[in-house]
């Protein structure tokens, strides 16, 4: 697994600066050198990274501006590229950059800026990160326990192989162990959706902070080892 960047730009030396930085931090790049064609693609695909070249991209500020209002990319970590001449950073930052690169982009302050930011974006990544594992997960509904199979989990949530049906919006209690922590995971839960093969989702509710915790970091150990693998 890799991360997922989107960079809009028609400026080469900024291409020829950023593709390789982000390449060497497992991070894949598509480009896009037009504004419209942009904001059809943040509409219909998701990408941990959002980079905007405001000043010297026709619509670029735009962009920037309304990409917190798109349903994939709404929290997507972003950057402004300023050419120091139209946009401060101080604007920048207002219409939602989380981190700021001025022109001339050099390779050393662009690796500054995306190790910096690398954190933020796996931890974008891990809201949305689903890991497949199969494991027994037990579920008390109405007074009885039933007996499934998971077949992913998220930090919100987990899908489960069910024989018996259960009404959406349904809340019961799971209990499951994650491969190799030791540690029950008990939590309250509400069926988001279901389908006919028996598929069910689940939406966690009212986690404890040690189960938060316990999860996230199994969850950051899923991402870490197969962005690992990624890079070999």
């Amino acid at each position: 697994m890799t991360l997922e960047s989107l960079l809009l730009s028609g400026d080469r030396d900024v291409e020829s600066v950023l593709r390789p930085t982000l390449e060497k931090l497992a991070i894949e790049v598509e480009i896009c050198r037009e504004a419209r064609t942009g904001s059809d693609i943040l509409l219909s695909e998701k990408f941990d990274a959002v980079i905007v070249d405001c000043d010297d991209l026709q619509g670029g500020l735009g962009l920037l501006e309304g990409l917190r209002a798109t349903p994939s990319n709404k929290s997507s970590v972003s950057f402004a590229i300023l050419n120091g001449k139209k946009t401060t950073t101080q604007q920048a930052f207002v219409l939602g950059a989380s981190f700021v690169l001025q022109k001339p982009i050099s390779t050393l302050n662009a690796s500054r800026c995306f190790n910096a930011a690398l954190s933020f974006m796996v931890r974008e990544r891990r809201r949305y990160f689903r890991q497949p594992v199969k494991m027994p997960v037990s579920i008390f509904h109405a007074n009885k326990e039933l007996q499934a199979s998971s077949t992913n989990v998220s930090e919100g949530g987990i899908a489960l192989l069910l024989r018996e049906a259960l009404p959406k919006g349904a809340t019961s209690r799971l209990k499951f162990m994650l491969p190799d922590v030791h540690v029950p995971f008990e939590v309250e839960a509400e069926v988001a959706w279901a389908d006919v093969k028996g598929h069910v989702g689940f939406r966690f509710q009212n986690v404890s902070p040690s189960a938060q915790q316990a999860l996230e970091k199994w969850l950051d150990a899923q991402m870490a080892s197969r962005l690992a693998a990624a890079k070999e």
